[in-house]
């Protein structure tokens, strides 16, 4: 479901502050990146009315999405509500391509959800970030 309008709300806050590294002035840009104007957009898993998980994303190119942000409550990871984010994105969709871009602590969960990654080295000093491209299939559709 679309959570664009609900980004006042404290949980959704928490949720999208898992996505960005810790401190306030990441979390208020990733805030206004999905503020309505159209380019970006957030959508959340709702499981028993609350908001569980939530994947932010922009069209970069004709059939290509980048993922912005994904996270996913502590209490409810390693259930596969991250792949389900991906596979709900697909079919709503229908990208070719979908890439993200992560660091270290995330490579895993985009190993492990089918992504073929590639470390772009030191971006920043002291962190390797990876760049993480899907390819998608008729089946993913």
């Amino acid at each position: 479901m679309d959570i664009t309008s609900r980004l006042d709300e404290a949980g959704i806050q928490e949720l999208l502050s898992w996505a960005v590294f810790p401190e306030p002035e990441s979390l208020k840009r990733a805030i206004d990146l999905y503020k309505p104007n159209g380019q970006h957009k957030l959508l959340g898993y709702e499981s028993e009315g609350e908001i569980i998980g939530l994947i932010g994303y922009h069209v970069v190119s004709e059939g290509c999405i980048k993922i912005d942000h994904i996270a996913v409550t502590p209490a409810e990871r390693n259930k596969g509500y991250g792949r389900g984010l991906i596979l709900e994105l697909l079919a709503l969709e229908q990208p070719a391509v979908l890439v993200a871009e992560t660091d270290e602590d995330a490579v895993d969960f985009y190993r492990s959800s089918r992504f073929t990654v590639v470390s772009l080295g030191e971006t920043y000093p002291g962190t390797e970030r990876f760049r993480c491209t899907y390819e998608a299939d008729e089946d993913d559709m």
